[in-house]
This record gives structure tokens, C-alpha cells and sequence, in this order.
């Protein structure tokens, strides 16, 4: 019997959020973050499990970031800073049977962690990717993921995440994830995404 704390491919989806380029060209540890992402999509995709994105004022924070654009076609745009406020976020989630929201993006302290706190609200079981959300100031992340987890927030990362969405090895899911999990970033940013993504 599986543990009712593990997220699984019928139950969970990905939310990315707000991983725009005037903010992201902030953040030293952009490129790993970017990759994380990246995979997490790519994983989902491979899985079937629903993907979601927002863009926060676009119009002042530019647009998703180039690597992740074309894995992202839909981004609807937001001014609060919880996606919560799109009632069509937990809406979509909710009509594909999802009560498990895994969440990466940015800023840990700001957008993510208000997002996280809303969703646990609407009655989500959150996860987030703890190598996979970052602040421009790393007391903030550090912070941020505190709070959130004290909150009931599961922290997790993208490794973790994508096997416990796998569960079995030895199945062709499982060995393009393993490739996901293996291949370099930089080489991994360069190669258009497979699938296209699911809402």
C-alpha cells in the first residue's frame, strides 16, 4: 500500500510560476533553477501529469524566459502576486482530479510562498521543489521555505519529485525520466522539449 503522502501521476500536477526575464537574469543559481524547471516539465509531460504557468505584470518583468517558453505555451497573466487569484488555477487542476500541487518558480518569498499558503487553503495538498524555486537573496528563499513548510508545505526536490511521480523502474516512463534526471543543464536547455504540453 502506498503512503498517502507520496504524490503520484493521477493525483498531482505542476504549477511554474512567474519565471520571467528581468528577475531570473538576478539570480546566481539561475541556469540550475531554469534546468530543475525544465525537468519537472518535461517529467510531467512524459507522465501526463497537467502543467500550469502564470507570468506576473509581464509588461514590467518581461516574459518567460527563452528555455522555458516553448514548454510553456499558456501563461496567463497575473498582478497579485498569489496565482491563487486566477480563479482558473485550482479550477483546471481541481476538473483533472488533482489534489496535489508540486510548485517551482520564483520569487521563494513572494509569489511562490503566497501561492503555496492560498492553495493549502483551498484544501491542495503543496509540494515545492526546493531546488527548483529561488530568491535574489538567499535569507529570503531560506526563509520563505520555513515558513512555508511549518505551514504543512512538503518540501521536496526535482529528483525526488519526478521518481515519486514514476513510482516503478524498468518502464519506458522510467527511463526517459532517468535521462531527465542525468543530463547536464546547460545540454538540457538546448533541446526542444518532446511533448507538448498538457494544461
Amino acid at each position: 500500500m502506498r503512503s498517502p503522502e507520496l504524490m503520484s501521476r493521477g493525483d498531482s500536477g505542476l504549477l511554474v510560476i512567474d519565471v520571467q526575464t528581468r528577475l531570473m537574469d538576478k539570480m546566481a543559481d539561475r541556469t540550475r533553477v531554469i534546468a530543475n524547471i525544465a525537468r519537472l516539465i518535461d517529467g510531467a509531460r512524459v507522465l501526463g501529469l497537467p502543467v500550469q504557468a502564470t507570468e506576473q505584470y509581464p509588461k514590467g518583468i518581461g516574459p518567460t524566459v527563452p528555455e522555458l517558453a516553448a514548454r510553456l505555451p499558456e501563461r496567463p497573466e497575473k498582478l497579485s502576486f498569489s496565482c491563487c487569484s486566477l480563479s482558473d488555477v485550482a479550477e483546471r487542476f481541481r476538473t483533472r482530479g488533482v489534489h496535489r500541487v508540486l510548485l517551482a518558480g520564483i520569487e521563494t518569498h513572494v509569489c511562490v510562498q503566497q501561492t503555496a499558503l492560498d492553495l493549502l487553503a483551498d484544501g491542495f495538498h503543496v509540494y515545492v521543489a526546493a531546488d527548483a524555486v529561488t530568491s535574489r537573496k538567499e535569507l529570503d528563499r531560506d526563509v520563505a521555505l520555513r515558513r512555508m513548510e511549518h505551514a504543512g508545505v512538503v518540501l521536496t526536490t526535482t529528483e525526488a519529485a519526478l521518481f515519486e511521480w514514476t513510482e516503478h523502474a524498468g518502464t519506458p516512463e522510467f527511463k526517459q525520466i532517468s535521462r531527465l534526471v542525468t543530463s547536464d543543464d546547460a545540454e538540457l536547455l538546448r533541446a526542444p522539449a518532446a511533448v507538448p504540453a498538457r494544461p
